[in-house]
């Protein structure tokens, strides 16, 4: 295995991941206000703010499950067991011991095993539950003569999923200050540009194919 630095993450994944980010924390903090659980903005302007941001995002979403699917992407947040346990083990313990990480970012595999498994349950389980909980939310005052026992039930499982993904931003963030510097887990995001280990067949096809940069 040869370490090159390769374009691991296109344009369009860098865009997406970063207005995701925005609209997200857009999401939250608006989402707080309405709870009332700060005062930062009033409510009316904080139901404005969090339809027009669930609105983009839900487009943004659409955009990029069509680009995940047509690239072939999707691959790359499929959770495998093999490895799991040790990256489960590396954060819970090892890496207070300063032990290597045991996983190496592949060309064809860029997220470890849990990684995987946590963006694949963030985007199957709680973005779906924000969805499916928040435009019935939206639209109560449609449905509200018909079935006006669901809305508690509906406002609990659409919060909830909300501080879930408030937990998974936390420890994302946290993630990002283990190991390498704050900034050299970031820079690939912005620049596009990661070490990966290669076979000696997969440096040679990615330098003739060209389909993506290398330095």
């Amino acid at each position: 295995m040869t370490m090159r630095t390769v374009m691991v993450y296109k344009r369009f994944e860098r865009i997406w991941h970063w207005c995701q980010m925005a609209l997200i924390m857009t999401l939250l903090v608006s989402g707080f206000a309405v709870r009332g659980i700060h005062h930062l903005v009033d409510f009316r302007s904080a139901v404005s703010v969090h339809t027009l941001a669930a609105l983009c995002l839900m487009v943004l979403w659409l955009f990029a499950t069509f680009w995940l699917f047509t690239t072939g992407d999707w691959r790359h947040y499929l959770p495998k067991r093999e490895g799991l346990l040790q990256v489960a083990r590396y954060y819970a313990w090892g890496i207070f011991r300063g032990e290597e990480h045991p996983y190496n970012k592949l060309f064809w595999r860029k997220h470890n095993p849990l990684q995987a498994l946590a963006y694949m349950l963030l985007k199957v389980v709680l973005f779906p539950a924000i969805w499916i909980t928040g435009i019935p939310y939206l639209l109560y005052n449609v449905w509200r003569e018909q079935a006006p026992g669901w809305l508690e039930p509906v406002v609990w499982i659409h919060v909830g999923a909300a501080y879930a993904i408030l937990a998974f931003v936390i420890v994302h963030v946290y993630l990002l200050t283990t190991g390498h510097s704050f900034v050299a887990h970031v820079k690939p995001m912005v620049t596009g540009y990661d070490e990966v280990d290669l076979t000696p067949a997969e440096e040679a096809y990615l330098q003739e194919s060209r389909i993506v940069p290398m330095k």
